[in-house]
């Protein structure tokens, strides 16, 4: 879409299969937030001539949610210190002419998270709007003229947000240290260049940190790293840490450096 002017509500269009296959996936079940991962995953592997997303719309029940369980192995593949190759039979069997290998994914992890980061950072701010989705359809039965929401012209600009946003809060388990630049080189080898910086807590007497918080780039890699989980594990050298979403509390109480 670069150099060429669109509005929202040619975006919209656009990817409304991509819409189509995020109501499916809400509509069996899934958590929002892992659906929508898994819509974003499948949009850039159409942009990678792997157009499974397109079959979405005309599959039962059931084959939806084998697509559903099929991207999900290959989020968590994405999260996994260790490569492991996703059993993905039936988006192969989708991608028809199209050339997926689920050792790809296992295997080049920082390229899958990034593209997977800038769909979630870029067009998904239309594809999972509730809101301009609903506007859209009462604009194709008539019920509206032209909203000025759709008609508006589409930035690609991914939208800056808060660091808060975008943060990750980390507890350590006492007796097993894990330094600041551990954690910044485990995201970095994985994901590439995804984390701003590690901030530890504040001690005193050479004690151990107990907590800390990572600011990755954007908001996309926290979603990617929970999947719809509000706490997640990960290893880093034999050693656990534990994430969840970053509540910001009063300035008072902060203890970090």
């Amino acid at each position: 879409m670069a150099g060429q002017m669109f509005t929202v509500r040619d975006v919209l269009y656009m990817y409304s299969d991509a819409r189509t296959a995020y109501d499916r996936f809400v509509g069996i079940g899934s958590n929002p937030e892992q659906a929508r991962n898994a819509v974003a995953l499948l949009v850039w592997l159409d942009q990678c001539n792997v157009p499974a997303i397109q079959h979405l719309p005309g599959l039962s029940p059931t084959a939806v949610s084998l697509v559903a369980a099929e991207a999900n192995s290959v989020l968590d593949c994405l999260r996994r210190p260790e490569p492991v190759v996703p059993a993905i039979p039936l988006i192969s069997a989708l991608c028809q002419d199209g050339d997926v290998d689920p050792r790809f994914f296992a295997f080049h992890q920082d390229l899958v998270v990034r593209g997977v980061a800038d769909i979630l950072d870029g067009v998904g701010s239309l594809i999972f709007d509730d809101h301009l989705n609903k506007m859209l359809r009462r604009y194709q039965t008539g019920l509206v003229g032209n909203p000025p929401e759709l008609m508006a012209t589409y930035s690609c600009l991914p939208v800056a947000v808060p660091e808060d946003c975008r943060s990750m809060f980390i507890t350590f388990s006492r007796g097993a240290p894990i330094d600041r630049e551990e954690i910044f080189d485990y995201f970095r080898q994985k994901w590439g260049d995804c984390v701003v910086r590690v901030l530890m807590e504040k001690t005193a007497g050479g004690s151990q940190p107990m907590y800390g918080r990572i600011i990755f780039r954007s908001e996309a890699f926290v979603q990617l790293v929970l999947n719809g989980e509000r706490l997640v594990k990960v290893t880093i050298r034999h050693r656990q840490i534990w994430l969840r979403k970053y509540v910001p509390r009063p300035a008072a109480t902060e203890n970090q450096n």
